[in-house]
């Protein structure tokens, strides 16, 4: 898959380095996207008018219209099958997913056309098609809003798959899969929407749209490595902090689910001789599972102990009231880091 176009985006001149919460940097991405390029076009469910359940296009369609910000009916695999079509005569359209359990409708459009069609067509035929999906669970929703559905999309050929964790990220991985030229998917960790950081505009991307994050915590050589993404970035970030004391962690925020950067984290696991994959979707058949096969591969007489993971249950997503009981937690993280440290 072509990385053509994925890294460089215009910055913004004159700019400077903002504090602001993940939903209205992404935001920001979307509308330095619409002013840039006359192709983009962004529809879904209220992301005009009302600027979207979370606010994220709040603004977008007063400033440029309804002919690119398209208030569209609740028809997932309409949105999603009309995105297809437009990208086939030239547009950039951007899909709102309103939440991670509704996409399932469009599932079929995403697999059957909009991952194949570059395949089918021998290369002839690019698909510059970005689906944003609100993703996992910590907001006390009903069913089908609290889900984490990556591992279906990281499993098919054909589409990138990304999730930011920081406001920056939110920022410039929006734009980079916007000019990417290949169906990207970007699942955005709702809990952690309205989490303020630090977001330079003034720069260049920090890092390719497929490459993973690396940062150290406590003092002297990391004795483990923790892979994790999207909102379970902060957890283990607070993990590490109070492992500190005991042990240095590396924590790499994988960034990109399809592909995946498995350099970095063989780079670390060689460092520190033990591995925990954590993710908020179940841990049967989830994305620690091929993380964990790759690296025992890769690193197989430099692991000290089995790799473990962290992560939801194999069960329906529960009720908001049980939600604390399913979500990976600082405790269940460092449970599994005593467990690689005791071997």
């Amino acid at each position: 898959m072509s990385t053509a176009n994925v890294r460089d985006a215009a910055p913004d001149a004159g700019s400077t380095v903002t504090r602001m919460a993940l939903a209205p940097a992404i935001g920001a991405g979307l509308r330095r996207a619409l002013e840039d390029d006359d192709r983009v076009v962004i529809m879904g469910e209220d992301v005009g008018r009302l600027g979207g359940v979370f606010r994220v296009t709040d603004g977008l369609q007063k400033d440029f219209g309804e002919r690119r910000v398209i208030d569209t009916p609740l028809a997932e695999s309409g949105i999603v099958g009309t995105a297809f079509g437009m990208a086939l005569r030239g547009k950039r359209p951007v899909c709102e997913i309103q939440f991670d359990g509704f996409v399932y409708p469009a599932f079929d459009q995403i697999v059957t056309q909009v991952a194949k069609i570059h395949n089918r067509t021998r290369g002839l035929v690019r698909m510059p098609l970005t689906i944003r999906i609100p993703f996992g669970g910590g907001i006390g929703a009903v069913e089908h809003h609290s889900e984490s559905p990556e591992a279906y999309f990281a499993h098919t050929a054909g589409i990138r798959v990304v999730s930011p964790s920081t406001p920056s990220d939110g920022y410039w991985m929006t734009r980079q899969a916007i000019a990417a030229p290949d169906p990207v998917i970007v699942f955005e960790p709702k809990r952690r929407y309205w989490e303020k950081a630090p977001v330079n505009f003034s720069t260049a991307p920090p890092e390719p749209l497929g490459g993973a994050r690396l940062t150290a915590f406590g003092n002297g050589d990391a004795t483990a490595t923790i892979v994790t993404y999207g909102a379970l970035v902060t957890t283990a970030v607070e993990a590490a902090e109070t492992a500190a004391s005991e042990c240095g962690v590396e924590i790499v925020d994988l960034r990109s689910l399809s592909p995946i950067d498995f350099d970095t984290i063989e780079a670390s696991v060689q460092r520190t001789g033990r591995l925990v994959v954590a993710h908020e979707a179940p841990v049967f058949m989830g994305l620690g599972a091929e993380i964990a096969a790759r690296i025992t591969e890769r690193c197989f007489y430099r692991l000290e102990a089995p790799v473990a993971r962290v992560g939801g249950f194999h069960t329906p997503y529960p009720a908001a009231r049980a939600e604390s009981h399913y979500v990976p937690g600082v405790d269940r993280i460092l449970d599994a880091l005593d467990q690689v440290l005791a071997q």
